[in-house]
């Protein structure tokens, strides 16, 4: 007498007769040949005191210190802009 399950349990159709499973893809497609997932473990797993966002070298470092300059440059454009906002007009 149990209950009767709502969602079927055999799988669907597919829904695009296009796709490919991966075994039918050929090795040599570039995405299955290289993988790059291990050598970067070790370049982010290293022990070195450096933060994740900076464990790259120079591209890294470019890229945060160029992110900080327009986070802080754009804090003090809001800055001075809502301080002329906030000042009464001269006739």
């Amino acid at each position: 007498q149990g209950l009767k399950p709502i969602v079927s349990t055999e799988s669907p159709a597919p829904v695009f007769g296009t796709s490919k499973l991966a075994s039918d893809l050929p090795a040599t497609d570039s995405f299955l040949s290289n993988n790059k997932v291990p050598d970067l473990q070790k370049i982010f797993q290293k022990a070195d005191g450096l933060p994740v966002h900076l464990k790259r070298g120079v591209p890294d470092k470019l890229l945060y210190r160029t992110t900080m300059a327009l986070t802080i440059g754009g804090t003090i454009y809001c800055l001075i802009a809502l301080y002329m906002a906030s000042q009464p007009r001269h006739q």
